[in-house]
């Protein structure tokens, strides 16, 4: 399964941008936005004199937001690219001392008039093998589905649907083999990890310390490679607390799981150099306030945890105080970088807009989840296995025999409710904000696995074979999901971006090394890569700072004067904008072009002629153009 997943991925990567014959620039600017600005960290360390050398330039990096100086291991989760580029400069150096030869290149003619690049293939090629540790990471996450499912439904056959439930729905379940350096795609792997492991400890009776230790590191390697794991496990741990308000754990069992969560989220605090987003998290308040909770309850209500009205008051009690809690740890400690959060799910709600807000949500993947996806999982018979098994859950939860069951099966069916409760939450997360059915797919895929189940589907496999069953099952599904594989295998294409190509190749030849740019996100992230020119902006837009940095230099598509815009700019110490007219006129859907996205935050100006559109006719007397092609437009800013 490892093997094959990876082999699947690799292909799928490989025939969208045909990736083996890119020269080397091709391949940096193919990691478009936020992944070229996580692989540039990458290329540093392993150009650098040595590993520590290069460790220190990116703790003390004054390219990514001049003239700052800023730790981009506490602010951008980079310790996958610290390992890979460790791991790099090992191998290189082995095999060259071995004699060994790494790769091989050869000269494409790339036709049409354009001259020949050099292109080279094998794991001593950077991009290459920085690929290549992903998808084989992501590979491992194959084989821990099929374990998951297993354990989960007590059968082989449970952990066979699993998997191939994640390949028919496949397009659905990641989006790794087309964009490997994003954050999910080396912690997604670790909490498929994280929640095996949870599962045992849910249905042992005794916890073992051991167990609590995997737990622990499993909780650690999810979150130190992304900044979002901590709302991840935010709906896991709330998962569990009402399992355990309903009686279905015991409150010590639960304690010594948060003391785990507890234990890693200070070890990720110590490693991200005390990033305080961490601390004044939602998740970090939420443990407080649900230890808390379990120490307070029995002294306070003293009647049975089963009674409806004690869930109510223990679930409005959590939620009340872990809102208050983060409130007033952002407030003592100044922290507003999670800020965003808040005001896109007021937006989802009450439509609430501001210029940070619609960045977000004027981006696809940020909008609600789509019509079709329910669709998609219908044909592939998904959602209809996962209601059928979630029904019988519900169904044997409520039997009243529930409470002469034997240990190990009264274990059994308390798992399956946090299980269905992780999903109800997962499934709120995806249908509020797209991207987020990244959770929910893959485990819907592992909730299938429960129709091998005995203790669910026991008095239905008396009358029919599992296998018959199963296999019928998977019959069925395989008319859909074959198609979706070969929908997948038949995407055909081969990157080239000629117009950037010719911007950076101008910049490298035409500006000084410490010529300082501005301009939109993704751009910027392929500047710093590929030319290592300072940039005051790029697309990691989780930070305070950084947004307010960002609606300055977008202030070049809004209707301000340009003067305004100039000197602002200056204070940045910027040189030179490289302006795009498409940003200046595209429109994904109503209200979201960059001038309209600047109404909203700048009604004065509304009705204007949008600068960009001023710009792109005659840059005078403000600005310089200094080049300019079918895409891009550079213009020099004149020190005042």
């Amino acid at each position: 399964l490892l093997f094959f997943n990876r082999c699947h991925i690799t292909t799928l990567f490989e025939n969208d941008r045909h990736f083996s014959h890119l020269s080397t620039l091709e391949r940096e600017m193919a990691f478009r936005t936020e992944m070229g600005l996580y692989y540039s960290y990458f290329k540093i360390i392993i150009e650098a004199p040595s590993f520590w050398n290069g460790v220190r330039a990116i703790m003390n990096d004054r390219l990514t937001e001049y003239p700052l100086v800023i730790n981009t291991l506490q602010r951008f989760n980079l310790y996958p690219e610290v390992v890979l580029a460790s791991w790099y400069r090992i191998y290189t150096a082995i095999m060259d001392f071995l004699g060994v030869p790494t790769k091989t290149c050869w000269t494409v003619n790339r036709g049409k008039g354009l001259s020949p690049v050099e292109s080279c293939e094998g794991l001593g090629d950077p991009a290459s093998f920085y690929v290549a540790v992903i998808f084989l990471l992501n590979g491992f996450m194959m084989s821990l589905f099929f374990i998951y499912g297993t354990y989960l439904s007590g059968s082989r056959l449970g952990g066979l649907i699993t998997v191939v439930c994640f390949f028919f729905n496949h397009g659905e379940c990641t989006r790794v083999m087309w964009t490997p350096p994003l954050r999910e795609s080396f912690s997604y792997p670790f909490l498929v990890l994280q929640m095996l492991l949870l599962t045992y400890i849910l249905r042992i009776p005794n916890i073992n310390t051991g167990s609590l230790i995997a737990l622990c590191v499993s909780n650690i390697f999810f979150m130190l490679p992304w900044q979002f794991a901590q709302f991840v496990l935010l709906t896991q741990i709330a998962s569990l607390f009402a399992v355990c308000i309903m009686g279905y754990i015991d409150s010590c069992k639960l304690q010594k799981i948060l003391s785990a969560h507890m234990v890693s989220l200070i070890v990720c605090f110590i490693l991200m150099f005390g990033n305080s987003m961490l601390l004044t998290s939602y998740y970090a308040a939420s443990l407080v306030v649900i230890w808390g909770i379990l120490e307070l309850s029995p002294k306070v209500l003293k009647s049975s945890r089963r009674e409806v009205y004690l869930w109510v008051i223990e679930g409005c009690a959590w939620l009340f105080g872990t809102v208050t809690l983060k409130y007033l740890t952002s407030l003592a400690f100044g922290i507003a970088d999670d800020a965003h959060i808040g005001n896109i799910l007021k937006s989802k709600f009450i439509g609430y807009k501001d210029f940070d807000t619609l960045m977000y949500t004027c981006a696809a993947e940020f909008d609600f989840m789509e019509k079709e996806t329910p669709v998609r999982y219908t044909k592939t018979l998904l959602l209809p296995v996962v209601l059928v098994v979630f029904g019988v859950i519900i169904k044997r939860v409520k039997m009243k025999s529930m409470q002469i069951l034997c240990f190990c099966v009264f274990f059994f069916f308390f798992q399956l409710v946090y299980h269905a409760l992780q999903l109800l939450a997962y499934s709120v997360l995806a249908i509020l904000i797209m991207r987020l059915k990244l959770f929910l797919t893959p485990h819907l895929c592992v909730m299938a696995s429960l129709v091998c189940s005995k203790q669910l589907f026991g008095w239905l496999f008396c009358k029919i074979q599992p296998k018959t069953l199963v296999f019928a099952i998977l019959a069925l599904m395989a008319i859909e999901g074959s198609a979706n594989l070969q929908t997948q295998w038949n995407i055909m294409g081969e990157f080239s971006n000629l117009p950037q190509e010719e911007l950076l190749e101008w910049i490298k030849v035409n500006t000084r090394q410490d010529a300082v740019f501005a301009g939109a996100m993704p751009t910027m992230a392929s500047v710093k890569l590929s030319t290592l020119r300072p940039i005051v902006n790029h697309p990691h837009y989780e930070d305070a700072g950084l947004r307010a940095r960002t609606k300055v230099v977008y202030s070049m598509y809004s209707r301000k004067p340009a003067k305004e815009v100039k000197r602002e700019l200056i204070k940045l110490g910027v040189n030179y904008y490289i302006l795009e007219e498409s940003l200046c006129v595209s429109r994904k859907k109503p209200g979201c072009s960059m001038p309209e996205i600047w109404d909203v935050e700048d009604p004065a100006n509304s009705g204007k002629i949008p600068l960009c559109t001023l710009m792109s006719k005659d840059s005078r007397p403000y600005f310089v153009t200094v080049f300019e092609n079918s895409n891009y437009r550079v213009l020099k800013i004149p020190k005042e």
